[in-house]
């Protein structure tokens, strides 16, 4: 049954083309026909009924007000961004190197194979930031700093304090982890010039995911890197590169081994692997692991513990954003994680200890709050708070006090976890600190499926809001940027590459 049209890519020569996404014996595809290089069918979303669920948290629309770019060629192919561009910029991307200590045939971008050095100055990455933060409305307020291997850097720091310096909020670095290992006090300097995040590559809690995926084993120097960020005080994001037969059954092993380190691990982002157009197509459908794919797996390795209805995709979350900028008096939300409802999903997870191994408890937010009723009240809320009449705030106030109480399990709840009064505190009071209790108990569950040439959807990239900042000005969704523009935005900034680099 067909379910929609839109614009996909030709895995063979990048050439945008027509494709169908439609529903086959349970099962979402999507399928194109290149004139030159004939038709794919490739797996689009591996369980039609949780794709139509996820159709229940549309997002809203939040286009920027200054496009980088004119608007002058069809999607996707003249991104930058234009004013076709749905959302705007939540976190963005600099990617300040392409070389790097490993060599990972799952890596989008590595200077040794390509050959050539991409390394923007500090001016061009300053510049890069001014772009994002310049964004109307609403400026960027998260930066990653990627690659490459960032670490390699010897100035990193100093790009870190330059993020600072431009106003972002939130710093994070993506990285392998080698030089926080080998180097202890990389990650005291990192914290201290204002760091976040240590976005950590983890693909495994055995050496085997390592040798797979990275080509050697890995562990003890991600064990290190992970002791050296403790020390620092440095949190720390799992991300483990997903790919089917290699490290997929160990995702319970992995959340487990997060839980355990839960002092300074606070979430872990699965990213199924994404396949370039060299790729063979049947490779690629033995290979391919989608979000209703990796929800099963978690149920399965959980014991059924946490389930897969227990996740939502970020849209789902956009009645708190517009609650709270409500409350502030503002119509629309400064950060709205309104990404295409497709493009991954998440929950919080509880655990309680109990006695002999394997024993603990998983306890999903959604097993004692009822999501969605808390997401229908507080987008009453919020409209009742827009139309602004007399007394309207603290009559919603007085409302939330009575009404959000009723829609937690008091007798489901985590032990040490006063839920109803960090609720009522985030919600009534906007209490930082009540947010900060609630997630140092809780371990965020995340999952992104970033596209590639054979599943890719103009209709997912007009609301991405993950985004490429790139040294000619423009900011690139990250998928379009993975599977159209890299290369030559590289190679225009590019010089020769030397080994000793």
């Amino acid at each position: 049954m067909k379910i929609k049209d839109t614009k996909s890519l030709c895995p063979e020569c990048g050439k945008p083309v027509s494709a169908e996404v439609y529903d086959e014996d349970g099962k979402v595809f999507i399928k194109k026909t290149c004139d030159e290089h004939g038709e794919f069918i490739n797996t689009y979303w591996g369980d039609d009924e949780f794709y139509n669920r996820a159709n229940n948290y549309i997002p809203s629309n939040s286009s920027v007000e200054n496009p980088c770019v004119e608007d002058n060629a069809s999607c996707p192919s003249n991104c930058g961004l234009c004013s076709k561009h749905e959302t705007s910029t939540v976190l963005g991307l600099i990617d300040v190197t392409n070389r790097c200590n490993l060599r990972c045939p799952v890596c989008f971008a590595n200077a040794a194979v390509a050959g050539y050095l991409y390394e923007p100055t500090q001016d061009e990455i300053r510049q890069m930031l001014k772009n994002l933060r310049n964004l109307k409305p609403n400026p960027t307020p998260a930066i990653q700093y990627a690659g490459g291997e960032p670490t390699v850097r010897k100035d990193l720091v100093e790009l870190v304090e330059m993020a600072k310096e431009e106003g972002f909020t939130h710093v994070q670095i993506a990285t392998n982890g080698i030089r926080l290992a080998k180097r202890e006090n990389l990650a005291k300097e990192l914290k201290a010039a204002g760091l976040n995040t240590v976005y950590l590559a983890f693909d495994g809690v055995t050496p085997e995911p390592y040798i797979n995926n990275r080509g050697r084993d890995l562990l003890p120097f991600k064990l290190e890197a992970i002791e050296n960020c403790r020390k620092a005080g440095l949190g720390i994001v799992l991300v483990p590169t997903l790919i089917k037969g290699i490290n997929d059954h160990q995702i319970g092993e992995i959340i487990k081994f997060a839980f355990d380190n839960n002092d300074i691990i606070y979430g872990v982002n699965f990213q199924p692997v994404s396949f370039s157009g060299r790729t063979p197509a049947d490779q690629v459908e033995a290979q391919r692991i989608t979000i209703p794919d990796f929800v099963g797996i978690i149920e399965e390795q959980t014991n059924g513990q946490v389930k897969a209805n227990d996740f939502y995709p970020p849209s789902a979350v956009e009645p708190v954003a517009r609650f709270i900028s409500a409350l502030d008096g503002e119509e629309n939300p400064k950060v709205n994680l309104n990404c295409h409802q497709h493009c991954g999903v998440g929950t919080y997870v509880f655990r309680e200890k109990t006695e002999g191994p394997g024993k603990d408890n998983l306890i999903p937010i959604t097993d004692f709050i009822d999501v969605d009723g808390l997401f229908v009240k507080l987008n009453e809320y919020a409209d009742k708070l827009c139309e602004g009449k007399f007394g309207a705030r603290k009559k919603v106030i007085a409302s939330v006090t009575k009404n959000i109480p009723k829609l937690i399990h008091t007798s489901k709840t985590p032990e040490h976890l006063d839920i109803k009064k960090i609720l009522l505190n985030v919600f009534t009071k906007r209490s930082y600190s009540a947010l900060g209790d609630f997630s140092k108990d809780a371990m965020l569950i995340s999952c992104m499926h970033f596209m590639d040439p054979f599943n890719f959807d103009e209709d997912r990239v007009k609301k991405c809001v993950i985004h490429y900042a790139t040294p000619d000005g423009r900011i690139i969704p990250f998928c379009t940027m993975n599977s159209m523009y890299r290369q030559s935005v590289e190679q225009e900034f590019a010089k020769p590459f030397k080994k000793e680099e």
